[in-house]
């Protein structure tokens, strides 16, 4: 028996064929096939890098069993993903423990804003369209950037693809076909095109649907081993129906280049529900999002020592939550939220000799929220921002210093307002190699950050608090990396990298109870103190014709709350916090036939209860995941087709406690390059 999902999945690979045949039979015979090179990058080095980034690009994210820019992260030491289940749920990320709003996203060189509420959902961003993330911790050792790039505690760099035309081509096409077992239909396509030797354009564009359907287990045992239940159900409230498209104009100019990106996304998807009280069924609970921005981007050395660069932004977000279970009462929910960002940059690099540059870098943002709430106190804030930094570089070794001035004024129609802030964040970098053959690379780091209280902790109705204070961070870090290169032709490399750090984060903005469950207030209470350790290793082997990447990954954190002395919790780890956790990644290559297996593995943790005792316990969870990938090439054309398979024994967990995880799953992947 043909289902529906299946005939509809026919059907688009019938029409993508004849589209892509067309296509081929249009094109010259002179085209070549351009070779592709397996490109693995687990960490980004440059000449002036003190501290090296994690990355992946190329190739590499295709591979990696992931959908979202979220699934690709878990790959990275140090980092914790809050994933609340299926495809349409919502994803965000955790550096080091120090909370998500601590987290600065860049897209294309400008950071994605929420000042709502200060989480970025990483879910909506799909891998289809991106070259390379990057995840630094602290700061990324630069000093020609945007002032708000030296603000954030931790940072993940989104780049999306840049057009580039090889053997004289002027147009490259790719269309790429997503289906899975979970009923996923996503069609994408990628269209660039070179206008002129000086500029080139772009877009893309992607549709998914998915019914969001999928069985999970639930059980769950008393603290003396009795079980308490044991079932299995259907995920029914994970459903998701959006669109992606985005286009880009870039250019080139003597001694300078700019670019111009347009990005907009609409969704409509249900909200995912925590399986309480054997309560399977949907929540009726639903958000329809439409995100949209204009950016741009200006680099030009102006004489021979200066080097500006300009960054402008404009951005609107529109979100709509409905309860359609409340709608039967006397009070019915139906939220509407407006965010609206201006951003504009300004940075400056004047080297005062080959080793010795100097930047001045100036920001301003303003963020307006309304809202269709009760009394609501329709904010406005307006942000300027001053970084000076410097590098130096004396022989081995490299130093990176700066300060950041931030400098912050909000308005509000009602309602009390946040008094005016000022605070200046330094930070220091420093790398050494105390060897000639620079294998070996030993460096530290300090930086000093703060985290403003959102919109919704300040003038939320009934739990906002005007009158609460930044969260401050404090990072120390020490660490060494490792590369070296053999002349033997089975073994031809290996690259480790470890870092030991610790953090502290200092009035943590928390929520608690006041008079009962449904009215809450935000207070500064929280210290929590961080100590851990970070391991990278990769090597690269050469068996014949056979090449293998192993890939490692390993991270321990003691994650500490030191907020009150007289509750029952000081000392103890702090929620969803792992000791240990890490990954494991093995690529290889053989001919035009490629296979990846990954393994994820998550320790022990306890829930939002805070307490560490059995009862808030929570067992460890791992997932084994296996793809094979093969190219055909099809009248000077490239096409692969990939088979994924997710979790393949099955294992049932979740990463947030009441939000169950897909088992088993299977997605058939399918592109044409012209």
């Amino acid at each position: 028996m043909v289902t529906r999902s299946t005939f509809r999945f026919y059907k688009a690979v019938v029409a993508m064929f004849v589209t892509a045949s067309s296509l081929c039979f249009s094109q010259s015979k002179k085209d070549t096939i351009e070779t592709e090179i397996l490109k693995v990058d687990v960490y980004k080095k440059s000449s002036k890098e003190i501290l090296p980034a994690q990355t992946l690009s190329g190739e590499q994210l295709e591979r990696l069993n992931s959908h979202s820019v979220a699934d690709a992260l878990r790959y990275f030491s140090g980092v914790q993903i809050k994933d609340y289940g299926g495809i349409g749920g919502l994803k965000t990320i955790n550096i080091r423990s120090m909370g998500s709003q601590h987290v600065g996203v860049f897209y294309d060189g400008i950071q994605l804003g929420n000042a709502q509420n200060g989480l970025v959902d990483l879910g909506r961003f799909s891998l289809d369209d991106i070259e390379e993330i990057s995840l630094y911790n602290g700061q990324k050792s630069e000093i020609f950037q945007p002032a708000k790039d030296f603000g954030s505690s931790g940072s993940i760099y989104l780049q999306p693809k840049t057009p580039q035309f090889k053997f004289n081509k002027k147009t490259n096409l790719v269309l790429r076909l997503k289906n899975s077992s979970i009923d996923l239909f996503n069609p994408s396509f990628r269209l660039e095109q070179k206008i002129s030797d000086k500029v080139s354009a772009s877009f893309s564009s992607e549709f998914l649907q998915s019914d969001g359907i999928y069985k999970f287990r639930y059980r769950k045992k008393y603290p003396d081993g009795e079980t308490a239940y044991d079932t299995i159900a259907k995920r029914f409230d994970s459903d998701i129906r959006a669109k992606r498209f985005e286009t880009s104009l870039h250019g080139s100019l003597d001694k300078g280049s700019w670019h111009v990106r347009g990005y907009g996304y609409i969704s409509n998807r249900g909200i995912p529900g925590a399986i309480v009280n054997n309560r399977f069924g949907a929540r009726g609970q639903r958000m329809m999002d439409e995100n949209y921005f204009v950016q741009a981007n200006l680099v030009k050395k102006i004489f021979p020592k200066i080097e500006t660069q300009f960054k402008a932004k404009f951005a609107y977000d529109y979100t709509k939550f409905v309860d359609t279970l409340e709608t039967q009462a006397a009070f019915p929910v139906v939220n509407t939220y407006i965010q609206k960002e201006v951003y504009l940059s300004s940075s400056n690099l004047y080297s005062i000799t080959p080793n010795w540059d100097f930047s001045v870098n100036v920001d301003f943002q303003y963020n307006h929220l309304d809202a269709d709430l009760v009394n609501f106190s329709y904010p406005s804030r307006y942000t300027s921002l001053a970084a000076f930094a410097t590098t130096y570089q004396w022989k081995k070794l490299k130093f990176l210093g700066s300060v950041l001035g931030t400098f912050i004024n909000e308005t509000v129609e009602k309602n009390s307002k946040s008094p005016d802030k000022t605070e200046w964040t330094p930070a220091a970098f420093l790398s050494y190699q105390p060897f000639d053959s620079k294998e070996l690379t030993l460096r530290a780091f300090y930086k000093n950050s703060f985290r403003m209280p959102t919109f919704n902790d300040l003038y939320y109705t009934v739990i906002g608090n005007s009158l609460l204070k930044p969260e401050f961070t404090n990072q120390y870090d020490v660490g060494f990396t490792y590369q070296k290169f053999f002349q033997n032709q089975i073994f031809q490399s290996f690259y480790i990298k470890v870092d030991c750090y610790f953090n502290k984060v200092k009035d943590k903005i928390i929520a608690a109870p006041n008079g009962s469950m449904f009215r809450w207030t935000m207070l500064n209470l929280g210290e929590v103190e961080i100590i851990g350790t970070d391991v990278n290793f990769q090597a690269d082997l050469n068996l014949g014709q056979v090449k293998l990447k192993p890939l490692l990954t390993y991270t321990y954190q003691s994650s500490r709350d030191f907020s009150d002395r007289n509750e029952s919790y000081f000392g103890d780890q702090i929620p969803y916090t792992p000791w240990h956790s890490g990954t494991f990644t093995l690529m290889s290559d053989y001919k035009d036939w490629s296979f990846n297996y990954s393994f994820i593995y998550v320790g022990e943790r306890y829930d939002v209860n805070q307490d560490n005792i059995a009862y808030n316990y929570i067992q460890p969870w791992y997932t084994h995941d296996l793809s094979i990938q093969k190219k055909f090439k099809m009248n000077n054309h490239q096409f692969k087709a990939t088979l994924e398979m997710n979790n393949i024994f099955n294992q049932f967990y979740e990463v947030v406690l009441s939000y169950p995880m897909p088992g088993r799953n299977f997605k058939l992947i399918l592109s044409f390059t012209l």
